[in-house]
């Protein structure tokens, strides 16, 4: 009788569960078929976890340029402060899988234009083997365009209107989902809005970070949002100060960035720049001691060699749950 290590139905590069399977075999001429095991030995399952971690690091000198040739012994990465082992590290021009998620509710408006303007500008800008969709957000998510290398923006971004409300957690939760569900390790959001979430119906800020950090997915956030509208004292004023806090935590808690350009002046600068960075990520990978499988958040920290080295990574992850 032999064994095969095989995957269960349904698991994924990042963590993904082996069990042994029998490899039936038949006997050789003359000789009697093996006799199966006894039933409680059937029955018993045997399971091997191999649960790897990926962490995307963006590293920066003082100058604030890309720092290139670090190896696994010029990163130190703790787990609940607890020194792990960097089972490896990448830092070539990996390919990357993006969505953008756009803004599209009434409030929008005047700064449709440049939104699908910088969008084109970033899809002119990806590679052969990178893979960006687009979504657009208000009282519905719908999926502009599909994952592609195609360097054209859809038609239907240039035929939107901007109208309605906003749907942005609900919107969110249908992309992350979508790339998690992508081979590629490096794997990111960009999310452009002038307002906060009043419409969705089954996506929280919390459970969306939550998704987005049990992924390893980047978000990037590109606040629209008027500082003037900030004055006040009033119910939308506050939603809209909540609004920027969401997308700066968001960045924060996943290693991405929060940019800030009120009138949109910025938008295909700051488009280009996130190109540049998913290029000059290094990807870490490492199986985490702790092995439990308890679903329970764990605090990473990532540090570099050298004290004029930046370090911007996902600040945990939530392990896996059996």
């Amino acid at each position: 009788m032999a064994w095969l290590l095989v995957p269960p139905p349904g698991a994924n590069s990042h963590s993904a569960p082996l069990r042994l399977q029998e490899k039936k075999t038949h006997a050789a001429p003359g000789k009697p078929e093996a006799q199966p095991a006894p039933q409680a030995e059937q029955d018993e399952v045997v399971t091997l976890r191999a649960d790897l971690v990926i962490v995307n690091v963006t590293v920066t000198d003082a100058a604030g340029q890309y720092a290139h040739g670090l190896k696994a012994k010029d990163f130190t990465l703790l787990e609940d402060d607890a020194p792990q082992t960097i089972n490896s590290v990448s830092d070539e021009e990996s390919p990357f899988a993006a969505a953008i998620l756009i803004d599209m509710s009434g409030s929008m408006e005047y700064k449709f234009g440049q939104v699908r303007a910088a969008a084109a500008a970033f899809i002119d800008h990806i590679r052969d083997n990178d893979q960006v969709a687009v979504y657009g957000f208000n009282n519905k998510v719908r999926q502009v365009q599909d994952f592609t290398n195609v360097r054209d923006i859809a038609d239907a971004i240039w035929d939107a209107k901007a109208e309605d409300r906003t749907r942005l957690y609900d919107c969110m939760d249908e992309g992350i989902a979508a790339l998690a569900a992508r081979p590629e390790k490096r794997r990111a959001v960009l999310l452009i809005s002038d307002g906060w979430d009043n419409t969705s119906l089954k996506a929280t800020a919390d459970s969306v970070m939550k998704r987005a950090l049990a992924a390893g997915i980047v978000v990037y956030t590109i606040d629209l949002i008027d500082d003037n509208t900030l004055m006040g004292s009033g119910q939308e004023t506050l939603m809209l100060r909540k609004g920027r806090a969401d997308m700066k935590e968001f960045a924060g808690q996943t290693g991405g960035r929060y940019v800030h350009t009120p009138q949109g002046n910025d938008l295909e600068e700051a488009f280009t720049n996130i190109v540049e960075e998913l290029r000059n990520q290094y990807t870490l990978t490492f199986y985490p001691a702790n092995k439990k499988r308890d679903g329970r958040w764990r605090r990473l920290t990532v540090t570099a060699r050298g004290k004029t080295l930046s370090v911007r990574a996902r600040r945990g992850y939530y392990a896996p749950k059996s």
